[in-house]
């Protein structure tokens, strides 16, 4: 396959995490392919909820809209369960994958039915939604959180221990594969998959490796309906 490049967002503005995003991205990449991360210029350190979702998806967008790096062959969008893929997918002409189907949709491969394991609990509906809409939430056995926020994940042992507690409770539950519900915890599925004794997926490896088949079968958003360009009209856009 020829050279790739793939644009990562992620959904906040901490551009550590953007940094341990793109480290994971990478770390899943094919050979060939380059990983370009970016981090939105405005919007909230963390997503948690719905107002920092839709305030996440609009900044997303924005940070797409007036890019001006060298030419990219998908866009990854790193959130989980956050909103704007409808959004991104209208305004470039290449593939977007979002982690959260992504994930999903691997999952559904490895297993009957899978379970997510997330931060707040807060999220989860936003969670359980998200996957509704992509056409996977039938497989979903739970969303559990693990009561960390967003910006708590970088500690790794109390991480990997609320994780293992959420996982057990997915698992009661009925999930046979086990989703990573940020992605802040890529990386996280080395640790514990072994010790759940069940695949783990981590969402921003799957949709880099989705995005990777995309570009490499010649393939993009439709055009014939849903997702055909946005209406040419008027738009005023908020000074970052």
């Amino acid at each position: 396959m020829r050279n790739v490049r793939i644009v990562v967002t992620n959904c906040n503005t901490t551009q550590e995490m953007t940094e341990e995003i793109v480290r994971g991205a990478r770390a899943a990449a094919g050979p060939g392919t380059a990983v370009l991360g970016l981090t939105p210029a405005w919007g909230p350190e963390s997503a948690e909820g719905w107002l920092d979702s839709y305030l996440s998806a609009a900044a997303v967008i924005d940070r797409l809209r007036v890019y001006d790096g060298p030419p990219y062959d998908a866009v990854v969008l790193a959130g989980f369960g956050e909103h704007g893929r409808e959004g991104v997918r209208e305004l470039v002409d290449v593939p977007v994958v979002d982690i959260t189907e992504a994930a999903a949709h691997l999952a559904c491969l490895l297993g009957r039915r899978y379970g997510v394991v997330t931060t707040l609990e807060r999220s989860c509906g936003q969670i359980e939604d998200s996957l509704e809409l992509a056409g996977v939430g039938r497989n979903c056995a739970a969303v559990v959180g693990t009561g960390l926020g967003v910006l708590d994940l970088g500690d790794e042992e109390r991480t990997e221990a609320a994780f293992l507690t959420a996982a057990e409770r997915a698992r009661d539950a009925g999930a046979e594969v086990l989703v990573l519900g940020c992605a802040g915890m890529t990386g996280l599925q080395s640790a514990v998959a072994d010790k759940l004794g069940m695949p783990v997926v981590d969402g921003v490896g799957a949709a880099v490796k989705l995005a990777e088949s995309l570009v490499g079968l010649g393939l993009t958003t439709s055009r014939a309906g849903s997702f055909a360009r946005p209406v040419p009209k008027r738009r005023a856009w908020g000074t970052s």
